[in-house]
């Protein structure tokens, strides 16, 4: 918070001095007035505005109301002594961040300023990124011409007018987070927030509070009431990617947002609603989840209303030069050019990580190529560290295959920062699978 700046619109001129030196000391830089006119000058360079309702001549919600026409970007949070449930709604509709009721404790006040900029701060960094983001995800960035690329373009056309639940299914590496992000912009909620939520990198005892906030005293640690991602992307749109990863138990609040668009924080029992458009993305066989149990049926058909799947590279092979070409010019930063026997080695290769590590390998071929056009001498793909006589596959020199298999999962849950669900997709196992081994050879993530 330290050096964000409130305009406090207060006129009774006690209550003011008060306020401004508490959030002087807490960190706040602050601008007064006295009323309504004296502050539109000031809220220009204001990062939230803290106003009384009832001001000499204009009143707080007509402040309010000027600042929206004038297209100013702070938040508004309003106070009053005459509150009521019809004035706090008029208030919200007119664009207010928040409601305060006279008197209300300074610790109430810091809480509420605290969440009214944390929820600003994401929608500038939106705004901010929204120029790049028409660049970047527009479908002829979204690159592909393959039949399959070019169905999905249409269905993108067609589901993200709609605020219908998306599931993009396919492996690693394929796009999901790219076609994602093309939907939400070619929305009607393109100018709101897109959140992406991991849930593969939550741990299940963070993930409910992460994902639906929590209230003040909820748990050990929770010295302030803190929003959770769905109210972060209220009016936008939900990422929520490796969704099968996701605890039966947090499954079944996931169902309560897409069936009923509500939701209740950790630690209380009001009921908030909520405007979010879900897309959620796997690599898993949600199917095959929902066989044996780990994956709730209901949720399931909610969630899939409108499958797109995203087919892995090696599947269209003649999108490989095209994506080539495209890394290439944003990747070197200059006409480079490549030559036909390294685009034959690229089509050649099976892309294990899709897209993804194609991507890669065109960086590191970048950095080390030796001339001023891309050889097939410089194409350094991802090969396992091992000797091959015709298409069988040899230990490394000295090794077991207990020991081998052993040095694979420890690599695995290194480079997945111990984390056994990423660690198990990247090994092609199941969690349950990869625990099995773990447990089998004694290794400890």
């Amino acid at each position: 918070m330290s050096g964000q700046r409130i305009l406090l619109v207060e006129d009774e001129e006690r209550l003011r001095r008060v306020l401004e030196l508490d959030l002087v000391s807490a960190g706040y830089q602050v601008d007064k007035a006295g009323s309504a006119e004296a502050a539109l000058p000031l809220a220009e360079r204001a990062d939230l505005v803290l106003t009384d309702l009832k001001l000499p001549g204009l009143s707080g919600l007509e402040l309010l109301e000027r600042l929206r026409a004038q297209n100013a970007h702070a938040p508004v949070v309003l106070m009053t002594a005459f509150g009521t449930v019809e004035t706090a709604v008029e208030a919200m509709k007119a664009g207010a961040a928040d409601f305060l009721l006279k008197p209300f404790g300074l610790d109430h006040l810091h809480t509420v300023l605290k969440k009214a900029l944390e929820v600003q701060s994401l929608r500038d960094e939106n705004r901010k990124l929204r120029e790049e983001l028409g660049q970047r995800y527009h479908f002829d960035n979204v690159v592909g011409a393959s039949p399959a690329m070019r169905e999905i373009f249409a269905t993108i056309e067609r589901v993200a007018p709609t605020r219908a639940t998306v599931l993009l299914c396919g492996e690693s590496g394929t796009g999901k987070d790219l076609i994602a992000r093309a939907i939400h912009h070619h929305s009607p909620r393109r100018d709101r927030p897109f959140v992406k939520i991991n849930c593969s990198a939550l741990p299940e005892n963070l993930m409910e509070s992460e994902l639906f906030g929590y209230e003040r005293g909820a748990f050990t640690g929770a010295v302030a009431a803190k929003p959770g991602k769905f109210e972060q992307a209220d009016t936008g749109t939900v990422m929520l990617d490796e969704i099968g990863d996701v605890p039966p138990a947090v499954q079944v609040k996931l169902l309560r947002v897409l069936q009923e668009r509500e939701l209740e924080r950790l630690g209380s029992n009001r009921t908030r609603q909520i405007d979010v458009r879900v897309v959620a993305a796997t690599n898993a066989d949600l199917r095959a989840a929902l066989e044996q149990g780990r994956f709730r049926e209901d949720l399931y058909y909610r969630l899939n209303v409108l499958p797109i799947n995203v087919p892995p590279l090696r599947e269209r092979r003649e999108d490989i030069p095209r994506l080539a070409a495209h890394f290439i010019r944003t990747l070197g930063g200059e006409q480079l050019e490549i030559s036909p026997d390294a685009l034959r080695k690229l089509c050649e290769h099976h892309w294990p990580g899709n897209v993804r590590e194609l991507q890669n390998v065109i960086e590191r071929s970048l950095v080390l190529r030796s001339g001023v056009r891309l050889e097939a001498a410089d194409i350094r793909l991802d090969t396992p560290r091992s000797r091959a006589s015709g298409d069988t596959m040899f230990l490394p020199e000295g090794m077991t295959l207990d020991q081998y298999e052993q040095a694979i999962l420890r690599e695995a849950l290194r480079r997945a920062a111990g984390n056994k669900s990423q660690a198990a997709r990247l090994l092609g196992l199941t969690r349950n699978a990869l625990r099995y081994r773990l447990t089998q050879m004694g290794i400890e993530a």
